[in-house]
């Protein structure tokens, strides 16, 4: 990757309570983590303030999801102007459990990526396809279909993090092969274009990567960093954010 720093994010999803965040935070403020490596942790949006105020400032933070207007009667969303005013970088928008568990479609996802971009967020914007479409054959045109009404809301593509998330790795202790990552790069490369954005764009991998995978994954040419889920509440987190030194 050229133009940007190796990229770690961590989805805490919904878990965690103060006591949990606090000593997460801890772990991470002591640790030595690579000065190269760029680290963002999802928090749940009722405890961003907390996150953002316990962790040290060279790890930012990021809300799980936001919503495509800055306010109205629109109950239980918040908006990027929200997120900012917690002292809130990041926003994680698309990921596979919005998909696929809250029914959000591809083009309600573009439009929180326009506004969030708008507003000033960086977004963590994931895509990927599930077991049955990868074993029907379909992965191309999922991936397609998911990533232009992405692009096509991005006009500054460094503020933005692609990240690849097979749905069937996720939760499942599978990982995709630098094989498979290779594979939906070169398919994110064939449809969006990438001519003129390849110096600040970033495509990292999400789904099950772990301690014990992520060495071996970091250093593919094609893999800029890591989107982690649960490895992200543990201690080997700190062992995924160095894989790259």
């Amino acid at each position: 990757m050229t133009g940007r720093k190796f990229f770690v994010g961590g989805n805490w999803k919904m878990n965690g309570d103060k006591k949990s965040i606090e000593e997460l935070a801890n772990t991470l403020n002591n640790a030595k983590l690579n000065p190269d490596t760029e680290v963002v942790c999802g928090a749940p949006s009722i405890y961003l303030d907390y996150a953002r105020s316990k962790l040290n400032p060279n790890i930012d933070v990021a809300a799980q999801t936001c919503y495509k207007v800055a306010k109205g009667a629109f109950t239980g969303e918040i908006s990027p102007a929200m997120i900012k005013d917690c002292g809130v970088k990041w926003v994680i928008l698309g990921h596979s459990e919005r998909r696929h568990v809250f029914g959000e479609s591809d083009e309600l996802i573009g439009q929180k990526v326009a506004h969030a971009l708008e507003n000033g967020l960086g977004v963590i914007a994931c895509f990927g396809e599930k077991l049955d479409e990868r074993e029907a054959g379909i992965t191309e045109k999922v991936v397609f279909a998911q990533t232009k009404f992405i692009a096509d809301n991005v006009k500054d593509w460094s503020k933005v993090v692609l990240a690849y998330e097979p749905v069937w790795a996720i939760g499942t202790g599978k990982t995709a092969s630098p094989q498979q990552v290779e594979t939906s790069r070169l398919t994110l490369n064939k449809h969006v274009s990438f001519t003129s954005v390849t110096q600040s764009l970033s495509a990292v991998l999400s789904g099950s990567v772990t301690g014990g995978t992520c060495k071996e994954l970091a250093s593919q040419k094609d893999v800029d960093g890591f989107l982690v889920g649960g490895a992200s509440l543990k201690p080997e987190f700190i062992d995924i954010i160095n894989a790259k030194a």
